[in-house]
């Protein structure tokens, strides 16, 4: 008999979560989760607007003798995008770092251009080397993890940490943000900040010497954030933001076009959310993102689960997607389907720092509060 899967009853996320707990109404941990950190994380209300306003005297401020006053990554994404519309807006001097590895889309290249061009925000665009990452990706890939986006997300934020070091630039402006990704299970996506675990899995799978792939360590952590100050600003918490809205003005004012999903920029990204992830181990990314904006008030309940009963991308875009990526990658479909059809694993599995990290709890919590601070 199938397993039955439970859906919640406030959001969309549902038993293909390991950890998932659903109350005796039969709301699950998840939207509590959300309105925790909705409490604690979002600055909407009008003393909000005072702390922006403050935030952005402040980034001014420190960098008035700088030719920039912050950092922003810049991917070509609906979050990345309006986060670029609002640095502007607010008068700053932003340098926008991309990140290319290899995957983009040609649309995603020409919102990228649009938006610097438009908007007039200077540009450096960082090159991974192709030989090198792919070779880190195609070890993730057959090391059988879930998240094997990890090296990608990484190396994104590696570039801007060291960069902002490097330049002496205090600030990050970010688009993660809580309306729209708040909800994610651990097991079905572990994170990015790891590079113990890319080293292992590499070390395990990899051909390719690992020289030039940007990383950071656990002292870099503390080095970069604490001992130098570089704050992260997630400044999409700062505002009412609205996805549909937000996406609507880039169309209307900055030519921006639209990808048919969230994150499908990118090629590799795509095939990670659309098939690999649906096709090896049954999560559907869509449930976290959407449950997020039912649980922020921006689609219904109902709406989302109309999205939720087609597939995540036209069949004949997935098969496209499957062949450009094991072509791309040099692998055989017999390795291809070799490494769908191995036993799934963890990041647990391989040598990793999460236990450090989970230990080190009280401290990044405080440290968190002292690179998101006002002041």
């Amino acid at each position: 008999m199938a397993n039955t899967v439970t859906v919640c009853s406030r959001c969309v996320m549902d038993s293909t979560a390991s950890e998932i707990v659903f109350d005796e109404q039969g709301v699950c941990n998840f939207c509590k989760h959300y309105d925790e950190v909705r409490t604690k994380d979002l600055y909407q209300d009008e003393e909000g607007q005072q702390k922006l306003e403050a935030l952005i005297k402040q980034i001014k401020e420190k960098g008035k003798n700088s030719d920039y006053d912050c950092l922003i990554g810049l991917s070509g994404g609906v979050d990345s995008s309006y986060v670029a519309y609002l640095v502007k807006k607010f008068g700053l001097r932003a340098l926008a770092i991309h990140l290319d590895n290899g995957w983009n889309t040609e649309l995603a290249v020409a919102n990228v251009e649009q938006i610097v061009k438009r908007l007039d925000i200077d540009l450096t665009t960082y090159v991974l080397d192709w030989r090198e990452f792919k070779d880190i990706q195609t070890s993730f890939l057959k090391s059988s993890i879930s998240n094997i986006e990890i090296p990608t997300d990484h190396a994104i934020w590696a570039i801007l940490i060291k960069t902002a070091g490097k330049m002496k630039i205090p600030y990050i402006i970010a688009g993660n943000n809580v309306v729209t990704e708040s909800i994610m299970p651990e097991s079905w996506l572990y994170g990015s900040k790891d590079s113990r675990l890319i080293k292992a899995i590499h070390n395990k799978f990899g051909k390719v010497k690992m020289k030039t792939y940007p990383s950071l360590t656990t002292f870099n952590y503390v080095d970069y954030l604490l001992m130098r100050g570089i704050r992260w600003v997630p400044i999409l918490n700062y505002i009412p933001f609205k996805k549909d809205e937000a996406k609507q003005y880039l169309m209307d004012e900055l030519g921006w076009r639209d990808y048919g999903g969230k994150h499908y920029e990118s090629i590799f990204t795509r095939f990670f959310h659309a098939y690999y992830l649906p096709e090896k181990f049954g999560y559907d990314l869509r449930k976290s993102y959407l449950s997020a904006m039912v649980c922020s008030g921006q689609l219904t309940r109902e709406k989302a689960l109309e999205e939720l009963s087609h597939p995540p991308a036209p069949k004949e875009m997935l098969t496209q997607d499957r062949d450009y990526v094991i072509k791309k990658l040099g692998l055989s479909e017999q390795e291809f389907e070799k490494i769908l059809k191995s036993p799934n694993k963890t990041f647990a599995d391989y040598p990793n720092t999460d236990s450090l990290w989970r230990r080190l709890n009280w401290f990044v919590k405080i440290a968190r509060q002292r690179i998101t601070r006002v002041g």
